[in-house]
């Protein structure tokens, strides 16, 4: 059994440790809020964003077919953008999303994908991917607290642009949606080429008068939705990773308090026994003087 001091020693440094998670707890408390906040104040401009993508996308079947509407015959160039957090501490969030873009990339291979391209939002995505050998076009990495979607335009237009050129033949984004407080699940969408499904159907057909032209108009709107259906996923797993690290922290700091009483039943029993040592020898001294 170690000694006291050490047993103290060692009660002392899971104090400190269970200060430091509970601080990060709090935090991770106030910045979900606002993550939350952010997330749900993007969805009114995504969803009104879809509808006119779907209603412009159904009035100009006839007249213009732009690219992201064109779907390829057979997928076998693919980019992948893939969503994570710039720091850990946050359970299992990035291993969660992480492992399901390794899965996918694995089953693209057996189908017979021959090219595969990824985007990296995030440090911890970044650094996967390049360990894992997968080609890395373009990254962006320490974000903040708020997504800012000029940072973001960079990195994503190099995916964009190679499918509107044609050298992919979809694209995917993988994020990790947030549900509530205590579930977050990892997602993998097809971003592009867009699908009447990710659209919807149009609640009514209307007719356009475009100006300066309806391939302008069609060409900016539906870059701007593919872009906030980015902002959106990044926003959505910033929310996850804020309410993640919570959860992760308070586990932990609970486990801290269940470690330090586990260590102070120890100290007292060590305590107790050195003190029975002390006394022992007490006795057996003055027996031996009395004798």
């Amino acid at each position: 059994m170690p000694g006291s001091k050490e047993i103290r020693t060692k009660i002392k440094s899971v104090q400190n440790t269970r200060k430091i998670t509970k601080a990060m707890e709090m935090v991770a408390a106030s910045k979900m809020r606002k993550a939350q906040e952010r997330m749900r104040a993007a969805r009114p401009y995504s969803e009104k964003i879809r509808r006119l993508a779907a209603n412009l996308s159904q009035a100009l079947v006839t007249e213009y077919r732009h690219p992201f509407l064109t779907k390829a015959t057979a997928h076998k160039r693919i980019g992948l953008i893939v969503v994570t957090s710039d720091k850990g501490l946050c359970g299992g969030l990035n291993t969660n999303v992480l492992r399901l873009c390794m899965n996918t990339m694995r089953e693209w291979e057996t189908k017979g994908v021959t090219e595969m391209r990824v985007t990296a939002i995030g440090n911890k995505g970044l650094g996967f991917m390049q360990r894992l050998g997968a080609k890395v076009v373009s990254s962006i990495t320490h974000l903040g607290d708020t997504p800012h979607m000029e940072k973001l335009i960079g990195p994503v237009k190099v995916m964009i642009d190679a499918f509107q050129n044609g050298e992919l033949d979809a694209v995917y984004v993988s994020y990790t949606r947030f549900v509530n407080t205590m579930k977050q699940e990892p997602v993998l969408e097809p971003l592009l080429p867009l699908s009447g499904e990710r659209m919807g159907t149009p609640e009514r057909s209307w007719d356009y008068i475009y100006e300066p032209d309806a391939q302008a108009v069609i060409d900016e709107l539906l870059l701007r939705y593919v872009e906030a259906l980015i902002y959106q996923g990044l926003a959505e797993n910033m929310a996850s990773e804020q309410s993640a690290r919570m959860v992760a922290m308070k586990a932990a700091t609970d486990n801290a308090g269940s470690v330090i009483k586990e260590l102070q039943l120890v100290y007292n029993k060590a305590r107790q026994a050195a003190i029975t040592k002390e006394i022992s020898e007490i006795v057996g001294g003055a027996a031996a003087i009395a004798g």
